[in-house]
């Protein structure tokens, strides 16, 4: 072999270097600082992961409310509470009842926030009991009285029926309602009447509410009283005679 040839051959030094940035770019794909697309060097890249084929929209029929949900029931209160109020305003031919307007989660949801810890009302000692014109007068916030008075009734259904609450018929329910509402029902730390009303006016708030506090759905509440909701201005229709206008909620004014 001439001098001119040996010089030639590479050394095994270059032919490991070579190798070196074979395998450089194989591993990495990249070459001369840009991405390898294809030709000589292409059988060499690792395949893509084939990506997952998109998701169908959902159809306007699988939409779901997110807002109900609970945030301060437990699942057993939720149902002792559905229960109640449903024969409070239970669904007839005019319309639906309170469970399907949302008034359960209506109710958990504002015992959740400042209304259910009476952050608005004066709550500071001394506590006496105060005549029924003055209202409640007690240390308890509502989401206590709430907590105390589904237990109590729950515990009534148990001994008068030797069942749930929410297992028993219309008409037992009725029954237990309406001795909490006489105070047939002895309690040691609340007023039976009292979580009654108070049970009571919180359903009809659920009731007739804006939808943005999770009752009222669909503002059926309102369509069934024929109340036009929150409308922006009457001056249109003032001089006209009566008009069933179609209600309107707080979202429509976005």
């Amino acid at each position: 072999m001439s001098e001119q040839e040996q010089q030639s051959k590479p050394s095994k030094s270059d032919q490991g270097q070579a190798m070196s940035r074979r395998k450089f770019l194989t591993n990495s794909g990249y070459a001369v600082g840009g991405v390898v697309l294809g030709g000589v060097l292409g059988y060499l890249l690792p395949k893509a992961k084939k990506q997952p084929a998109a998701q169908p929209a959902p159809k306007p029929n699988e939409n779901k409310n997110f807002n109900e949900a609970l945030m301060f029931f437990n699942q057993e209160q939720y149902m002792i509470t559905q229960a109640a109020v449903e024969r409070i305003f239970p669904a007839d031919d005019n319309g639906p009842g309170a469970k399907e307007l949302g008034v359960p989660f209506f109710i958990d949801h504002q015992l959740a926030g400042d209304w259910g810890f009476n952050a608005r009302d004066y709550m500071q000692p001394p506590f006496y009991v105060g005549e029924k014109t003055q209202g409640y007068q007690g240390r308890l916030r509502r989401r206590e009285i709430f907590y105390i008075g589904l237990r109590e009734l729950q515990n009534y259904s148990q001994t008068k029926y030797k069942k749930d609450f929410p297992s028993l018929t219309p008409e037992e329910q009725d029954a237990v309602l309406t001795a909490f509402q006489k105070d047939e029902v002895k309690l040691t730390t609340i007023s039976a009447s009292g979580f009654f009303n108070l049970l009571r006016s919180s359903t009809l708030e659920g009731v007739y509410s804006d939808p943005l506090y999770g009752g009222n759905k669909d503002m059926k509440g309102w369509v069934m009283r024929e109340y036009p909701g929150n409308q922006m201005s009457y001056t249109n229709v003032i001089e006209q005679k009566f008009k069933v206008m179609q209600p309107k909620s707080l979202r429509d004014h976005l």
